[in-house]
């Protein structure tokens, strides 16, 4: 049986929960679709993602209107995913900001990106035709940059832990509260995207810095908010699992000589029965396998995704 293409077949809307962390810390979670959330100053709002569209931003915005209605001064952006950027207009920001990896990457595979995604998962795109064009950062930096959100508010840190989910990834960090907003380098009971990852950094290097922060509330890239150090330690070594899972049965298969597909169904087996019941394991495994098998083959540069070659990846490993 030959299985729907990625989450083209996920038409089914999600059940959004918007989550008070602390004083003035939201977090919007949806299912296992992609979590956004923001963080007030004294008398500005500063926002992590984008959402897809501007009308799926609004409607974010439309829940934390509930709460504040601070403007949004800082727009934050994790990584340059189509799905965590295309919706910024909706947010009015005066300043976006992302790191400048992402913005590398906007400028060299955005639109393939932005149309890739679309045919990925086209439920996400709310109103596609409200994109007014690619997101572009107005201020980037390279490992650290600290906002002061004013009064007795303390500051949010914005910080660059090393490659993962892609070259650009950027956490932000409330020391005060000890919450920490992780993009797509943490998931929470939610499958991992390594489509365009650097697999050997984010399971070693990049996941230890991010743990070492020993954060009291973490809000990953998509899942429930794990509360707690135990909950949030769970949650990043469950994403390193995934990863130490799949670099060692690709790497098993390359190292043998094997073909992509049976790396593709080594690591299928050995990954789903603790994460195939999770959100879009199916969908993300295929470009998962073939992103390693690159890094493995000595590609360490990301190749481009387009709209033909996710089919074509597709229909490769999940062809039937």
């Amino acid at each position: 049986m030959v299985k729907a293409f990625a989450s083209s077949a996920d038409l089914t809307e999600k059940t959004e929960t918007l989550e008070v962390l602390a004083d003035g810390v939201y977090a919007l979670t949806a299912e296992g679709d992609p979590n956004v959330g923001a963080v007030e100053g004294e008398d500005f709002l500063v926002a992590f993602e984008a959402r897809a569209t501007p009308v799926a931003a609004r409607e974010w915005l439309v829940k934390l209107r509930e709460h504040t209605d601070k403007p949004v001064r800082y727009l934050v952006l994790s990584h340059y995913h189509a799905v965590r950027t295309l919706g910024a207009s909706a947010f009015g920001a005066a300043v976006i900001v992302a790191h400048e990896n992402t913005r590398k990457l906007i400028a060299e595979r955005g639109k393939q990106d932005w149309e890739s995604e679309f045919g990925r998962m086209p439920r996400l795109f709310k109103e596609p035709e409200s994109i007014s064009g690619l997101t572009w950062p107005d201020v980037t930096f390279s490992d650290r940059l600290t906002i002061d959100l004013g009064g007795d508010r303390g500051e949010l840190v914005l910080q660059y832990c090393g490659r993962g989910h892609t070259a650009g990834d950027i956490v932000a960090w409330l020391p005060r509260q000890r919450i920490m907003f992780a993009g797509d380098l943490v998931e929470a009971k939610a499958a991992l995207y390594t489509g365009d990852g650097f697999h050997a950094d984010w399971s070693t290097t990049t996941l230890d810095r991010v743990r070492s922060y020993a954060a009291e509330a973490l809000v990953g890239g998509r899942g429930a908010v794990p509360r707690g150090r135990e909950a949030v330690e769970a949650a990043i070594e469950q994403t390193r699992d995934f990863l130490l899972t799949m670099r060692d049965r690709v790497g098993e298969a390359h190292a043998r000589g094997g073909t992509l597909k049976e790396a593709f169904e080594a690591a299928h087996a050995a990954l789903a029965p603790n994460y195939a019941r999770w959100p879009i394991f199916e969908h993300c495994l295929p470009f998962d396998v073939s992103r390693l098998w690159d890094e493995l083959d000595g590609i360490d540069w990301p190749r481009i995704w387009t709209a033909q070659r996710d089919r074509e990846v597709w229909n490769q490993l999940q062809g039937g």
